[in-house]
């Protein structure tokens, strides 16, 4: 099985589904940020500490480089202003308020994209608008976990 990541999506909707990772599963910094970030209570919040701790000991967290941040920042310009990729034309211009969400999601694709990861997410729209400028292989949670 190829490298495969979540994004914070499959992990709010395939909670059962994911008792058991694959053992080529890789953790995202981002989604443990954001999934900390929504936590109901206090336990929710240790527990995401706890994977946090443990991907840093086993080797598999995914975190941003410099390089990472930078690229997200010049993709996030490119999609502000409309601006053409290198794979598809003109891009629809990027609204102001999905900046916060989108940096994230560009983070994640760029950091899977690093690890040669395959990143599963419900959200296909959002990294479609990503896809163009940073060329991760995407797969949808219903398609994951269907196999």
């Amino acid at each position: 099985m190829p490298i495969v990541t979540f994004d914070t999506s499959v992990f709010i909707a395939y909670k059962a589904a994911l008792a058991l990772l694959p053992a080529s599963f890789r953790m995202s910094a981002v989604v443990i940020q954001e999934l900390t970030a929504g936590a109901a209570d206090k336990s929710e919040v240790q527990f995401w500490n706890a994977s946090l701790l443990f991907h840093e000991k086993a080797g598999t967290l995914l975190v941003p480089t410099g390089e990472d941040w930078w690229l997200a920042g010049k993709v996030l310009n490119s999609l502000l202003r409309g601006l053409k990729s290198k794979a598809k034309g003109k891009t629809p211009k990027l609204h102001p308020d999905e900046i916060s969400r989108i940096v994230r999601d560009v983070l994640i694709a760029r950091t899977a994209r690093r690890a040669g990861a395959l990143l599963v997410t419900n959200n296909i729209k959002h990294f479609a608008q990503i896809k163009p400028f940073c060329n991760v292989r995407i797969i949808s949670g219903k398609e994951f976990f269907s196999h």
